[in-house]
């Protein structure tokens, strides 16, 4: 037999004026919500709303109907459809706000489910703003720093999936004040790959290609997760301005065997070695950029090429002591003028020896002075041989040896 909404208003009354413990009326509770679901039929939402509203009036002990809610929050909303559940967890978050103080705990519930509902149906936005309504800080219920640290994380990585890496960092920002507390190794390797995907969003490459390099060496991921984490720090650092730090990362990447595996590793020989970048050659590296690596910056340039192109200026500033605008900006495929901007603001940011000429349109490049260092190196090294041949010649039996053989070699 189906329950009407007046059949089940009038047992919630009898319920709210019983004299009885507080046991017996949260098992009579728990069985009229049970009848309810089994015998409302179409009116199931409708019926529960009824009873969400009732269960949070004053009337109503909060020793019962915390624990009710708590069973409506981690037991019903999940075992009902996603469109019924959101439509109950709204109507139950929106009678609970008068006294959301009460109930923090269960509101905290419903929003996690909510969350992840919206989750689901790739609404990221909506996902985080519902987890940001937890009062993780100034609420009167004490979280535990591990669900403080997960849940930031979670809204960090949601407002990243909607594209919005400035909330994401705020976010992630409060859970880098957590995560030294937490002692739970999953959270914080969690942690730093959020951190990465953050810096990485935010265009501090350098800083997410560190972050992704660290993680490649954790042996609590998969192997695949940690080539993953290389690849990634291999993309950033390509990405990344040209420059010292730069350059020190090329190093650290280059000098690890796992990179040669890497289908990018091609890339980032040419770029440790300063050689000259082709535009045809980093068409395989730009199929592999993630959508928000494809972002194109001021000047109308995409990132890749913006750094392919300084990474050519810096090369070239090794090869040749001067040259006229005009060829660099053939040399880098660009316009004079564009080629001149960027060389100005290498120099004025020290990513780059040199000074421009305008008047004569010649950018002069600052001699690294690597082969005269390389030169003084072969001069010490040849003077320790001659001096190791002097003492050598000192005993009488070394040095007629040392001349025979000499002797042999001039007649071969």
């Amino acid at each position: 037999m189906s329950l009407t909404i007046a059949q089940i208003r009038q047992h919630l009354s009898h319920l709210a004026n019983a004299q009885t413990s507080h046991k017996d009326q949260v098992d009579k509770y728990r069985s009229l919500l049970n009848n309810v679901l089994s015998n409302t039929g179409d009116n199931i939402i409708e019926a529960l709303k009824v009873f969400v509203e009732a269960i949070v009036n004053e009337n109503v002990s909060l020793v019962i109907s915390r624990q009710i809610l708590s069973d409506v929050s981690t037991q019903l909303l999940p075992d009902l459809p996603d469109a019924q559940s959101k439509l109950l967890a709204h109507f139950t978050l929106e009678k609970i706000q008068p006294r959301v103080i009460s109930f923090e705990e269960q509101v905290a519930n419903v929003r996690q489910h909510l969350a992840s509902i919206y989750e689901r149906e790739n609404n990221w936005k909506e996902a985080a703003s519902v987890l940001v309504g937890i009062p993780l800080e100034t609420g009167q219920k004490k979280y535990t720093v591990d669900y403080k640290l997960e849940t930031y994380m979670k809204i960090a990585r949601l407002y990243l999936e909607d594209d919005d890496p400035m909330l994401a960092e705020s976010f992630i920002n409060r859970a880098s004040l957590l995560q030294t507390e937490s002692k739970n190794e999953k959270l914080q390797i969690c942690y730093k790959v959020c951190y990465a995907r953050v810096l990485d969003y935010r265009r501090k490459f350098i800083e997410a290609a560190q972050r992704y390099n660290e993680l490649s060496y954790r042996s609590i991921i998969s192997e695949e997760e940690r080539m993953a984490a290389l690849k990634n720090a291999l993309i950033c650092t390509v990405l990344a301005s040209a420059g010292q730090q730069r350059s020190r990362m090329l190093a650290t990447l280059f000098k690890d065997e796992r990179c040669q595996s890497l289908p990018e590793f091609s890339i980032l020989e040419k770029m440790y070695l300063d050689r000259i970048i082709r535009p045809n050659e980093i068409a395989q590296l730009d199929a592999m950029l993630q959508p928000h690596q494809k972002a194109k910056t001021v000047d109308g340039s995409t990132i890749l090429n913006r750094a392919i192109i300084e990474h050519n200026l810096l090369s070239a500033s090794k090869l040749y002591k001067n040259m006229k605008i005009v060829e660099l900006g053939r040399l880098l495929g660009i316009e004079p003028i564009k080629a001149e901007k960027i060389a100005g603001q290498m120099i004025s940011e020290g990513r780059m020896e040199g000074s421009i000429d305008q008047v004569e349109s010649y950018v002069h490049f600052k001699s690294q002075k690597l082969l005269p260092t390389w030169d003084k190196k072969i001069e010490s090294l040849c003077y320790h041989v001659n001096h190791i041949i002097e003492l050598m010649s000192a005993d009488p039996k070394v040095r007629e040896w040392m001349n025979k053989h000499l002797d042999d070699q001039m007649t071969l």
